[in-house]
């Protein structure tokens, strides 16, 4: 592996890639630590912890995850690359269902950028409301028990300003994103969430080496807690990683065609279909619907409702059972909205292929239909079971939140996802100039 990496510094074209990535990095960092003007820091750092400590891990905590603790810092990045993520899952669900939208897709490269450019404006759209709703709260810091006044000049001075530089930070976000995908290396938008994932790591680090020091003379964790916790993080990642990769590969064999004297088809390849389909999509949906009802019950002054809200918080029993739900059914929702077998089998029926075994057409639909259905059950229980990993850690063992969000959910899934697809393109750039790769040592060797 060690060779891999050296080999990749010694092509021109990928050591542009990885240090030009590198860069755009470095810009994204600064647009996470840079603070908004116009506000306290002490009091803010107050309100921040404050609002952290109530979020845990909830869509609060995410969203802070994900913008990389600008959230924390309430930096002009503090929206981070949410809200064109929020913007690209609405509308590749809406495409599922708005036949227009369908029509774009379908038409290429053209179809694709129309889509792009709606992904944009609605962005704008969500960067101005989240900006707004950023700039209330921080006028009002006493609705989270926090006294005193964060923000020097309230109003729409204030707001205007907040909206206009959050905005242009998550635009900017986004178009580094673009940058990196087109002139560096991976997939740049899921590369800017992992790196902001990935900042918090040296805190966690800290917490970790903290929880094993003698509090009050009384030590909570032992050698042998340390030992579990390396051995669990070993088998949850290498799990994370063996079902991220994990994948059902159904054959298919086309039929030859002879057109004059050239031949035409005859091959068989085999069609993979991921165990894991929805990827992350169904915990962030789960995180984010979960997070509404106990603010609602709240504030409905009925002492059922009250305890209802107190029993469906994030460090609940009933709120884990009821977020390992919601993943099985966006999982099978997900895989609904975006796997069409339908269209697969006639497409497969157009070009003149087949599965061995099963007849063309409706047959073939309801075979991919069938066998999509088991293996997403599989994957569904996967990331239930991921997900609330961190929970059960931070309740039950009183391991703190940043080092648990670490041992599973969100955030170990998108860093593997990210690292694996990196690796990959990584990889291609290295077998095409005849070196070997991270995956496997290559046959074919550079002249000598």
């Amino acid at each position: 592996m060690l060779s891999a990496f050296a080999n990749s510094l010694r092509i021109p074209e990928l050591r542009q890639r990885i240090f030009f990535t590198f860069g755009m990095i470095f810009i994204c960092r600064l647009v996470a630590v840079v603070p908004t003007p116009g506000v306290d820091a002490v009091l803010l750092r107050q309100f921040i912890d404050q609002l952290h400590n109530m979020a845990g891990g909830s869509f609060v905590g995410m969203f802070d995850l994900f913008s990389g603790g600008a959230l924390q810092n309430c930096a002009v990045g503090a929206l981070g690359i949410m809200p064109y993520i929020s913007a690209s899952i609405i509308l590749q669900l809406l495409t599922a269902v708005v036949p227009s939208l369908e029509r774009l897709a379908r038409e290429g490269d053209a179809g694709r950028a129309k889509i792009t450019q709606y992904t944009r404006y609605l962005t704008v759209f969500l960067c101005v409301v989240q900006g707004y709703a950023m700039a209330v709260t921080l006028e009002n810091p006493e609705a989270f028990g926090v006294p005193g006044k964060i923000v020097h000049m309230e109003g729409w001075g204030f707001r205007l300003l907040t909206i206009v530089t959050m905005t242009t930070a998550t635009m900017l976000l986004m178009w580094l994103g673009e940058q990196i995908t087109d002139r560096g290396i991976g997939n740049g938008i899921s590369i800017i969430i992992t790196i902001g994932i990935v900042s918090s790591l040296p805190s966690a680090i800290q917490k970790a080496i903290a929880m094993f020091r003698p509090v009050d003379g009384v030590v909570q964790f032992t050698v042998f807690h340390a030992v579990g916790l390396l051995v669990m993080i070993l088998a949850v990642i290498i799990t994370v990683v063996a079902v991220t990769q994990a994948q059902r590969k159904i054959p298919v064999q086309y039929a030859k065609r002879v057109v004059g004297r050239k031949v035409y088809g005859g091959q068989s390849t085999y069609m993979p279909l991921r165990v894991n389909y929805a990827g992350v999509m169904p915990i962030i949906f789960a995180q984010a619907i979960l997070m509404f009802p106990p603010k609602l019950l709240e504030m409905i002054p009925v002492d059922f409702f009250q305890r209802l809200a107190i029993h469906l918080r994030p460090d609940t029993t009933l709120h884990n059972i009821l977020y390992g739900l919601m993943i099985l059914f966006f999982s099978y929702f997900w895989v609904a909205t975006q796997f069409n077998p339908v269209q697969i089998s006639d497409d497969l029926k157009k070009h003149g292929g087949y599965i061995p075994g099963i007849r063309p057409g409706k047959p073939t639909a309801e075979f991919l239909d069938h066998t999509m259905t088991r293996i997403t059950l599989a994957g569904a229980i996967f990331l239930a079971i991921i997900a609330v990993i961190p929970s059960i850690m931070a309740q039950n063992f009183r391991v703190p939140w940043i080092v648990a969000q670490f041992f599973g959910g969100t955030s170990l899934l998108i860093i593997v996802g990210v690292m694996l697809d990196t690796m990959r393109q990584i990889e291609s750039h290295l077998v095409t100039r005849y070196y070997d790769g991270f995956l496997k040592k290559g046959k074919l060797r550079g002249r000598r």
